[in-house]
């Protein structure tokens, strides 16, 4: 291959790597958003409001009064969910304010629905102050099954969770924490095999230090990764004892330091990848935030998880120059999609199928086994370590595999088999697909072919 050809090359890469953001500018507003409020009742005439509104509508008002756990039955509280948000830490956007928020939200919102079958709507609050945000999600959750906690800036977002999960009654999850460390250590776990090295024994380097990467670290932990085989490197250096300043200014952090020290390194980016079998990156978009040399110091057929949004750390046909043998994103656009997109949807079905009323990192654990199970009996292989979108089979398995553990836990206010949750799962999730297939086909969902490519 030619300099010129190699250069065309990439090229045509960064072009395709740029197409998405360039068709969402056109379609978000040929469609003026991405979801809506639609009837779930029948309307059978004009008659029937008196049913679902005033008089009729007094009697389950009362019910409810008197048993308020009947919302759960009598309202469409057991199956939606609150996405929230202050827009302090957008993608890999950062503080771009709440109406710059709404667009990620709504796509969580129609990505529950589609993939889990859950109902959500999206809140952006006009606050950046901590007990307004924990305030305000107190007032809004009787109207809730769960809580989403998304893109809220650290260190506030770890105290904003605890809090409201000691406080609601109702599940609170930051998916920035909880379903990034699901899927990337689904991910992690059939990475390992696939280069033939055994999970417990591997060396993981964590590149950022925030909400994504400590809640990583908490589970690859939890799953059997050995505290002086994991090394964390934030934009000043690698988390060990030597990193005193975090003792009082960063609990999280400081945490770290003292379960890991650093798999006693010391030093910066580079320093921290020396040696290590797998890389899994959370920090600042890229290109460049990883230089495609430090992936020379790895270990023998390293792998490596560039997960920043929009663009990360550092190109795939880059690391893979580097020899890198298993190489993940976030984006759907690339092989070996680590994104949070495989979980948080199953996670809230299985959640909500139970009437759980908090979810565990146990659950997070048994939906990434699960995850991993279901790629592993596809066969994976190089440029397939996890499960896709488009496998719906897999959606109704993790929801399962989280309702159980749920139970489990002594978490479950509902008792049911695993055969009836994934019953269930399948039922609500082919609902939504086949509600979304028929307003296409009819015509109520516009058809967007020739706007763009």
């Amino acid at each position: 291959m030619t300099g010129k050809e190699r250069e065309l090359s990439v090229e045509e890469r960064l072009a395709k790597a740029k197409k998405p953001g360039e068709d969402a500018k056109i379609l978000h507003k040929f469609y003026g958003g991405k979801i809506e409020t639609v009837p779930k009742a029948c309307v059978r005439s004009f008659n029937d409001f008196s049913i679902w509104y005033s008089p009729g509508v007094a009697e389950p008002c009362k019910m409810i009064a008197q048993d308020p756990e009947l919302a759960y039955e009598l309202t469409c509280k057991w199956n939606t969910v609150a996405v929230v948000s202050d827009g302090t830490r957008v993608l890999g956007l950062g503080d771009i304010g709440p109406e710059a928020a709404m667009p990620v939200m709504e796509g969580k919102s129609m990505l529950f629905k589609y993939l889990g079958g859950v109902d959500s709507v999206p809140i952006c609050l006009d606050t950046k102050d901590p007990d307004k945000i924990i305030e305000t999600v107190r007032l809004i959750a009787p109207s809730f099954g769960g809580i989403n906690l998304e893109d809220i800036s650290n260190p506030k977002c770890f105290d904003i969770l605890d809090e409201l999960r000691r406080d609601c009654k109702i599940p609170v999850w930051h998916d920035d924490q909880q379903g990034t460390a699901t899927v990337e250590v689904a991910g992690a776990i059939n990475a390992l095999k696939v280069v033939g090295k055994k999970f417990e024994e591997a060396h993981f380097a964590i590149v950022g230090a925030g909400a994504a990467s400590l809640a990583i670290a908490r589970l690859l932990l939890a799953t059997g990764t050995r505290p002086q085989n994991l090394c964390m490197c934030d934009s000043t250096g690698i988390l060990n004892l030597e990193r005193e300043e975090l003792r009082t200014k960063y609990r999280q952090k400081w945490e770290i330091c003292e379960k890991t020290d650093g798999a006693g390194k010391r030093g910066g980016l580079k320093e921290a990848l020396k040696g290590a079998d797998i890389v899994i990156a959370a920090s600042k978009p890229g290109p460049g935030t990883i230089p495609p040399e430090y992936i020379d110091g790895m270990a023998s057929d390293p792998i490596v998880f560039a997960t920043a949004n929009p663009v990360p750390e550092i190109w795939p046909w880059e690391a893979k120059e580097r020899g890198a043998k298993v190489f993940a994103t976030g984006r759907s656009d690339f092989p070996n999609q680590v994104n949070n997109s495989m979980g948080f949807p199953a996670i809230f079905r299985g959640v909500l199928d139970v009437r759980a009323t908090t979810i565990t990192d146990n659950m997070c654990l048994a939906a990434a086994r699960e995850l991993a199970k279901c790629a592993e009996e596809k066969g994976i292989h190089e440029e397939y370590i996890i499960p896709t979108m488009s496998e719906t089979e897999v959606f109704y398995r993790e929801a399962a595999a989280v309702g159980m553990q749920a139970q489990k836990d002594g978490v479950a206010k509902l008792k049911l088999s695993r055969q009836e949750l994934y019953d269930k799962a399948k039922f609500m999730i082919d609902r939504s697909r086949g509600l979304t297939a028929k307003m296409m086909k009819d015509g109520f969902i516009k058809d967007c072919s020739g706007v763009v490519d």
